[in-house]
């Protein structure tokens, strides 16, 4: 093994626009510098001195969290997933409130950052699921995820499921690819890179972390979709951890951490492809190490939760309302129709015990209106943001420290 990488070869080629638009420089662009990333399927690279202590924290601490909370809180993978869907989106500038996010995942108006998002929810759940039920990364459930992800975007929903048949580029004009920060390959070299990239994830002979770091950097150098490239190559973070073993029913957060300090992120992806390696692998290494005892620190108040909320209702035992919070925590986001399905109850008492839940300060409305009602469990996304939050201040202070 070295503790080299091979950096990036380019190309220059032909380029036309298709549609003329842009300034006259964009318009009259007539050539492109393409990057060609290397095959990497047979390739090794042992971490440095330096990065190895990282490392064995940061496995030690992914593996810890899920020991200790995978089987005793089910529901945990389920909202650490929606907390790394709801992160990673915010990188590609995708915002939106938890009440919001909330609001789409019941079908309820809402913008169209949380309908995304919640797109992006589902994307990595088919994706880190299919991983770990199959042991695999493979072709057809990276498709799948992205057809998921863009099914309803305005812009690119024809491409959905798809690599994409045309040259994009990240950064430069809008028109063309003048002035560019990175050309990826052309898109007939695509399903090579791919078909390569998907052998080198399914490798078990790597650090699983240093792994994960080197075919997110890949993916993001293929630049293999029109859109979604970014949620999808963070999603193959995740998905290797779980198929590694790392992580059997959880998921550790990692955009939280990276959305912390964007910028640096961005740059040392780019870096990848001049063959520098070592300090986005010690990123991703800081941000599972800090993403993971922070997880657990969540995990342990949501365990919490059904006992406070039983001695704030107060409910008599059997009840509708009794029902209903002992699937609360696992459905913190209900509808009538969800909570007629928890309880088995009429939708009278279902009513009542909604409105017992609010009262007492354990439901909330996320909507005014009377018909199509939806409320949330206040302290599971108060939580939930309190986690992002932290996750980000941790991750600066190990960046500074």
């Amino acid at each position: 093994m070295t503790s080299e990488w091979p950096a990036h070869e380019y190309e220059t080629r032909p380029w036309r626009q298709t549609v003329r638009a842009g300034t006259r420089a964009d318009r009259m662009l007539s050539e492109v510098v393409v990057a060609l990333p290397p095959l990497i399927a047979e390739s090794s690279w042992e971490p440095p001195p330096a990065s190895r202590p990282a490392l064995d924290d940061a496995r030690h601490a992914v593996i810890a969290l899920d020991a200790e909370y995978g089987n005793r809180l089910g529901v945990l993978g389920r909202l650490l997933l929606r907390t790394e869907a709801v992160s990673s989106s915010k990188i590609e500038d995708e915002d939106a409130t938890l009440e919001d996010y909330a609001r789409a995942t019941v079908g309820i108006r809402a913008n169209s950052s949380a309908t995304s998002m919640v797109a992006a929810a589902d994307a990595m759940t088919g994706m880190v699921d299919a991983a770990g039920r199959t042991g695999l990364i493979d072709e057809a459930a990276i498709l799948t995820a992205h057809r998921i992800l863009m099914a309803d975007d305005p812009v690119d929903a024809r491409y959905a499921g798809a690599y994409r048949p045309m040259q994009n580029w990240i950064g430069g004009s809008d028109h063309s690819p003048r002035g560019a920060v990175h050309v990826p390959p052309p898109p007939e070299a695509v399903p090579a890179l791919m078909a390569d990239l998907i052998r080198f994830s399914n490798r078990s002979d790597l650090d699983p972390i240093v792994q994960a770091a080197i075919a997110h950097a890949q993916f993001e150098s293929i630049h293999p979709f029109t859109d979604g490239n970014g949620r999808i190559g963070r999603a193959l973070i995740t998905a290797i951890l779980r198929r590694r073993g790392l992580t059997r029913t959880t998921v550790v957060p990692v955009a939280s951490a990276l959305v912390a300090d964007r910028e640096r992120y961005f740059e040392l992806v780019n870096d990848y492809r001049d063959g520098a390696l070592a300090p986005f692998v010690d990123e991703l290494a800081r941000a599972c190490a800090v993403a993971a005892p922070e997880s657990a620190r969540t995990a342990a108040v949501l365990e919490a939760l059904p006992a406070a909320w039983w001695a704030a209702v107060r409910p008599r035992a059997g009840s509708a309302a009794a029902l209903l919070l002992d699937g609360l925590l696992d459905h913190p986001i209900v509808t009538t129709a969800r909570a007629i399905e928890l309880t088995g109850r009429a939708p009278s008492s279902v009513g009542a015990a909604i409105g017992q839940l609010v009262a007492a300060g354990v439901l909330t409305a996320l909507t005014d209106r009377k018909r199509d009602q939806a409320w949330v469990a206040v302290d599971v996304l108060d939580e939930l943001a309190d986690l992002e939050d932290r996750i980000g201040t941790a991750m600066l202070d190990a960046q500074s420290g």
